[in-house]
């Protein structure tokens, strides 16, 4: 049985079809002036999803970026600062040295390299208080505002303070004063106060200082080279992050951003579809009694 067409169904189908190609049509054009595939969850379920997902993750890379330049401050901090103390306890072992030699100088001579060492005692402790953003660089996590006191004693922790600057990767930032100016043996402070001491009081025995000077320096040392090695795995983040970013903007882009030269394209095809289902829909529909009545 053949169904029967009407006048109304047939301007009911009509209708409907000039509202679906005026739709199409203004889609394109929403698309073209905002420059966006997705403009609602509805235009794309499955490209919403994967840009909800792509934004996750460009967030989460640009919050380990931020880490790893606030690292990245931490360690060229230390690496400017321990640089800095290794030239004055070079200078320090070149004055006790100088100060043990026998038949040189006398009496003033000592004294002015036991003042020299008093002021680059001084220099090495303010050094070792040096802050970070308001915090001892040296001290580990303390809450404090000084690694040492002026006796040369610690008053920080043995923490690190680590920094994420990628998905399960964890770096230290810092280095505590007990790991770079101390050894199981010796410190830093207490061998220069004791060797200030023996250039005082009895000059030949300041020699005997020198391998606990270099003890102190090779752990400086040890310390400084941990800090670089941190320091290229920061940067090795940063690059790493840098590429993921870029990759994850243009990925995003390809998702959500619109082909102009294509958008462009479209429009100018749903214009024309819609104006041909104008000119075809005033030929097919026939005149009604209204019309006879004019």
């Amino acid at each position: 049985m053949t169904a029967r067409i009407t006048q109304r169904l047939l301007v009911s189908r009509s209708m409907s079809s000039l509202q679906l190609g005026l739709n199409r049509l203004s889609s394109s054009q929403e698309k073209l002036s905002t420059g966006r595939n997705i403009n609602r969850p509805s235009d794309s379920p499955t490209g919403t999803n994967d840009a909800m997902r792509l934004r996750a993750g460009l967030t989460a890379n640009a919050q380990y970026t931020r880490n790893a330049q606030d690292g990245q401050s931490w360690l060229d901090e230390a690496d400017s600062t321990l640089t800095s103390m290794l030239d004055q306890v070079r200078r320090a072992r070149d004055l006790v040295v100088q100060a043990a030699s026998t038949g040189t100088g006398g009496p003033d001579a000592r004294a002015a390299i036991a003042t020299e060492l008093t002021q680059i005692r001084q220099s090495l402790l303010d050094d070792a208080n040096t802050q970070h953003l308001g915090r001892p660089l040296f001290g580990g996590t303390t809450s404090g505002s000084k690694a040492y006191d002026a006796s040369g004693t610690y008053l920080g922790d043995t923490n690190a303070v680590t920094r994420t600057v990628g998905e399960g990767v964890t770096v230290a930032v810092n280095v505590t004063g007990p790991a770079a100016f101390s050894t199981s043996t010796n410190d830093l402070f207490a061998v220069l106060s004791d060797v200030i001491d023996q250039i005082r009081t009895d000059p030949a025995a300041a020699s005997g200082s020198l391998s606990r000077i270099d003890d102190v320096q090779g752990a400086m040392r040890t310390a400084h080279a941990e800090i670089g090695t941190r320091m290229n795995r920061v940067e090795a983040a940063t690059s790493s992050l840098s590429a993921a970013a870029l990759s994850g903007s243009k990925s995003l882009s390809d998702v959500e951003n619109v082909d102009v030269a294509a958008a462009i394209v479209d429009l100018q095809m749903q214009e024309v579809a819609y104006q041909s289902a104008l000119g075809a829909t005033s030929r097919v529909l026939q005149p009604t009694l209204l019309d006879f009545l004019r």
